[in-house]
């Protein structure tokens, strides 16, 4: 048995994946416990795993400008005071292997100082995202900066690749994109890691089922950093008239209280989403990464209207790129969405291509092979058998 030590980023789209592969990795023997931000902390040990708060998270967020990205996630991220933090505890929880969230630069260098094997984990693609990434590093570094502290890599070669692996929860075969990587032999596509929080429950439906009428999902984003009421409010309004039912949850982005309902509209705060698309027609999403996984695992068409995260412009793009959806503004208003939803709902290619790629994200276990793949890095005798 190995001791493994999670340097977490819990956005939406990073920890149901991360605390899947730790299901695992605790299945076949090892002991995981995760270090990340006070938000963290209750949906891991929800989930089961010790939760280690890095308690000056947010200690120098005033330091960070305002108005150019989040100055409290850019404080977690990149200041001194996180950094410091994770050197004294690194030593003291002593562990086997690190394993890093690969948004989170100061834990990647402290990381690969401590001198353990680790791993880094990416929750979406690297090829078809790697141009974006390059700017979100040289945007996130150059806000540390910024606040005055003094400058850490920004490439991605002295971030990511000074891991021991850099493991990609996305199918090798929808990673196809030109571009330039230093050490990307150090990259494992594993498959996507689609994970159930605890908190997803299964819910009854306020109306009789008629699998005649289409079931709507609406997901855009689960973490406060991307709540928007408007969004939401939009997608509602978008959907009223139509004649079709949606379910919308909102997760901990917004108070479900907030949002006007409609008669075939239903808003919850969570729900199994797994169980809806299996009766679902469209998901209307932010399209991160999970969401866009999970959905072509349905082999669900999709409208996709971008919130803040990175990737997401990019699988709006892909989708349609892939016919299986619409790509839309991130503003768009409730017309644009109106258009879009009616659109993919009818015209059977987008559901026709989304089954095809369903066979590509269904038959691959990427928990299983990202627990591979760090077992790899342990000493032989603490390795446990495929």
């Amino acid at each position: 048995m190995a001791k493994m030590l999670w340097l977490n980023w819990s956005g939406g789209g990073n920890l149901p994946p991360s605390l899947g592969i730790a299901r695992t990795l605790t299945e076949r023997g090892h002991d995981v416990a995760f270090a990340g931000r006070p938000e963290m902390v209750s949906r891991v040990e929800r989930a089961g795993f010790r939760a280690i708060e890095l308690t000056r998270a947010y200690e120098q967020a005033d330091r960070y400008p305002e108005g150019k990205w989040l100055p409290k996630a850019a404080s977690f991220l990149t200041s001194p005071a996180v950094a410091e933090q994770i050197r004294g505890l690194l030593p003291k929880e002593n562990p086997d292997l690190v394993i890093v969230d690969q948004m989170f630069p100061v834990a990647l260098l402290e990381a690969k100082h401590f001198g353990r094997p680790s791993a880094a984990v990416c929750h979406t693609s690297v090829w078809r995202c790697l141009p974006m990434w390059r700017k979100f590093f040289a945007m996130l570094t150059g806000l540390r900066t910024e606040a005055g502290f003094e400058p850490i890599p920004s490439e991605l070669e002295n971030l990511w690749m000074l891991q021991d692996k850099m493991i990609v929860t996305t199918p090798e075969s929808l990673d196809q994109a030109p571009g330039e990587l230093g050490q990307a032999h150090k990259l494992r596509h594993v498959g996507p890691v689609l994970e159930p929080e605890r908190h997803g429950v299964r819910v009854t439906l306020p109306w009789p089922d008629d699998p005649r009428i289409p079931l709507v999902l609406v997901s855009f984003s689960t973490a406060p950093e991307q709540g928007s009421v408007k969004k939401f409010q939009n997608a509602i309004d978008a959907l009223a008239p139509l004649p079709l039912r949606a379910v919308v949850t909102v997760g901990d982005s917004i108070d479900p209280a907030a949002l006007r309902p409609a008669d075939n509209v239903a808003i919850f705060a969570t729900v199994d989403h797994d169980d809806l698309m299996r009766l679902a027609s469209l998901v209307l999403t932010h399209g991160g990464h999970g969401t866009f996984m999970r959905a072509l695992k349905h082999g669900l068409p999709m409208v996709v209207v971008p919130g803040l995260g990175g990737d997401q412009p990019v699988n709006a793009v892909t989708a349609e790129a892939w016919g299986v959806g619409r790509a839309l503004p991130a503003d768009a208003d409730k017309g644009a969405m109106r258009v879009a939803i009616r659109e993919v709902l009818n015209t059977p290619s987008y559901r026709d291509h989304a089954a095809r790629i369903s066979q590509q994200v269904a038959a691959s276990d990427g928990a299983r092979e990202a627990s591979r793949e760090i077992e790899l890095l342990l000493p032989e005798q603490a390795q446990r058998p495929s």
